[in-house]
């Protein structure tokens, strides 16, 4: 094993310490509390936090190299360029889906929004329809249709848990949120895989969508 493997382990797990905890409601409550000026910037900080952070392990897997484990050849060199291709395809795709300022936090700082709870209303995007974690699932298609060094083997491996670990920490907030509608579309679509016989149509997801957005407005209240 590298002598490196260790370190860029701990890169990770560094990452996810900290984007996660950064991403809790406890945490942002406490930055409500002490600080409420703070609060319109939070998501911006959280996004620079993140971007600035993320580029420590990924410096590490380009920068250590070694031999390569398992390539993909021949007509899987195709299959799997394809899927990554696709995969990246879904992402832009479902880009026009979310609220880009929301996320950025761009908005947040133009409202002066100094509320903890994130503000975008419960939307089922065409892709939420067949997964509830679209970027995940999306994301994880590009890291394994990727050639894999001990390097990127473990840190796809890591990244893998921190998706299932992550969905489930966001599941706890999008319940508080969005109450029995979340709840119902949890049961009837899958987290991270999706799987052709569990799905919602659009006249389904609307459904939903008034639910939970119903809910948000007496949470919110």
């Amino acid at each position: 094993m590298s002598a490196d493997l260790p370190w860029l382990v701990a890169a990770w797990l560094g990452y996810f310490v900290i984007h996660s905890l950064l991403a809790s409601l406890w945490v942002k409550r406490q930055v409500a509390g002490r600080w409420p000026r703070l609060m319109p910037w939070y998501r911006l900080f959280f996004n620079a936090v993140a971007a600035l952070l993320l580029t420590v392990p990924l410096y590490l897997v380009w920068t250590m190299g070694g031999e390569i484990l398992f390539a993909w050849k021949g007509v899987w060199w195709w299959v799997g360029n394809g899927l990554a291709l696709a995969a990246l395809g879904g992402f832009f795709y479902s880009l026009r889906h979310y609220d880009g300022s929301e996320f950025l936090g761009l908005r947040q700082l133009r409202d002066d929004e100094r509320r903890v709870e994130d503000q975008e209303r419960f939307r089922i995007s065409p892709l939420h329809q067949y997964v509830r974690h679209p970027w995940y699932f999306l994301g994880l298609v590009l890291i394994w249709t990727r050639d894999m060094t001990a390097a990127m083997l473990v840190s796809a491996m890591l990244l893998t848990l921190y998706f299932i670990l992550g969905s489930w920490l966001e599941e706890r907030k999008l319940l508080a949120y969005y109450g029995d509608a979340y709840r119902e579309y949890r049961r009837r679509v899958p987290g991270l895989l999706p799987l052709p016989w569990k799905r919602l149509n659009r006249e389904q997801a609307q459904v939903l969508e008034r639910r939970g957005n119903a809910g948000e407005e007496r949470f919110n209240d």
